[in-house]
């Protein structure tokens, strides 16, 4: 039961997360950066949405990866909660499955370097703080 108690708190986990990124971002494109909501839906030329990610203003794009970080965490607690173990493995689990996302994210999207790299460090250390947030990692 642990087991299956474990992939459900990741899998649970991943969903918060993905949520509190989602608000953040969702919130980002349309106080900060609102033409950027605007224009992604409509395009599907890759050179295009380079262009407009390269324009993007460096502050839109650190609260993206802080919402990244808070996302992490959340998502962090929320797998240790209900996974109900001392182990900072789900946590840690549901880090590199953030981490890949982030890729899936960035492939699709081009960033440029820095946020390539900052955007990506910020999934496991912060899912795993949100483990040890929880009090049984």
């Amino acid at each position: 039961m642990s087991v299956l108690r474990r992939i459900l708190g990741v899998i649970l986990g991943f969903v918060v997360a993905s949520a509190v990124m989602m608000l953040i971002e969702f919130t980002n494109g349309h106080l900060f950066y609102p033409e950027l909501g605007r224009a992604a839906q409509g395009m599907k030329d890759p050179a295009q949405i380079a262009t407009l990610m390269a324009r993007a203003p460096v502050g839109a794009l650190l609260v993206v990866i802080a919402g990244w970080l808070l996302g992490a965490i959340a998502g962090g607690w929320a797998t240790t909660r209900i996974a109900r173990t001392d182990s900072g493995t789900p946590a840690l689990s549901l880090g590199l499955l953030l981490t890949l996302a982030g890729i899936a994210n960035n492939l699709m999207l081009p960033p440029p370097l820095w946020f390539w790299v900052l955007g990506l460090a910020v999934m496991i250390p912060g899912a795993w703080y949100g483990g040890r947030l929880a009090g049984t990692a």
